[in-house]
Order: C-alpha cells, then sequence, then structure tokens
C-alpha cells in the first residue's frame, strides 16, 4: 500500500474526496479512570495531553456521561490516502476553511486525514472543499 500514499500537495488535495459523514461529535476532555475505561474504546479518538484525555465522543455518548453539548461537530472525511510524510494537505484545507470563517479541527489517522467543523457549517465547509478539489486538480492539468 505504500506505493499508493500520496505525498505532493497538489495530487493530495486533488485526489481528496471530502466525504460528510453521520453524526455529530463533542471533543470532551477528562481524568477520570473510570470515564476513560467506560468510553475509551467507544471514542473515535483520543488523545492523552498533559491535562488530561481528550476523547472525540459521539453526542449520545457525551450526553450520556454529563459533558458539554454546547458545539457539537460534524465529521469530514477527506478520502485521499495521503502518506504520513506528504507536505499541505492539512494546510491547504484549514487555510481555505478559515478564508471562509469556517473553524475546524484537523485529526490526521493513519489512513485519512480527519476535519471536524461546527455542525451549522458542513455543508458550507464541503463545498468549500469541493472547489478547493477541483482547483487543485485543474493545477495539477496545466503542470
Amino acid at each position: 500500500m505504500t506505493n499508493d500514499l500520496v505525498r505532493d500537495r497538489q495530487a493530495m488535495l486533488a485526489g481528496m474526496q471530502p466525504t460528510l459523514k453521520a453524526g455529530s461529535y463533542i471533543f470532551c476532555m477528562t481524568k477520570d479512570p473510570a470515564v476513560l475505561a467506560t468510553l475509551g474504546n467507544r471514542s473515535l479518538a483520543l488523545f492523552r495531553e498533559d491535562e488530561g484525555t481528550a476523547l472525540v465522543l459521539s453526542r449520545h455518548d457525551a450526553a450520556e456521561h454529563g459533558f458539554d453539548l454546547s458545539m457539537p461537530m460534524s465529521r469530514i472525511v477527506l478520502e485521499v490516502f495521503s502518506a504520513l510524510d506528504g507536505v499541505g494537505l492539512t494546510a491547504g484545507v484549514a487555510t481555505a476553511l478559515a478564508e471562509s470563517g469556517i473553524p475546524c479541527n484537523m485529526v490526521a489517522a493513519y489512513h485519512h486525514d480527519n476535519v471536524f467543523v461546527p455542525e451549522a457549517m458542513a455543508r458550507q465547509a464541503i463545498e468549500i472543499l469541493l472547489a478547493l478539489q477541483q482547483k487543485a486538480g485543474a493545477l495539477l492539468l496545466t503542470d
């Protein structure tokens, strides 16, 4: 699979297929070992920080455990097999969204990059990312 990984910035942007996934996600933080034992395997992602463990939970799981639900996020998967040492995908996506006033939280996983945006801005974010993908594809054709 390593031969199929994309490293070039324009190729990553041109090859991405931003896909809005179903569900509502909440970013949470806990230091409670019991909560981690219960939710660790149910979390879409977790990251250990000095302040505690950050979890990305479904809205349902977050509500069930009393977390703050005031910032529901939608998940967009970029659907491109970008290499871990590829340069520019995250920056290109975050910049395009920022230029339109859309905050995002980028979570890079092993195979795909995930973009979390406020639920109310998800459709607009998809439109922006599709336009970015098309523009990058056009630039690749002119090179």
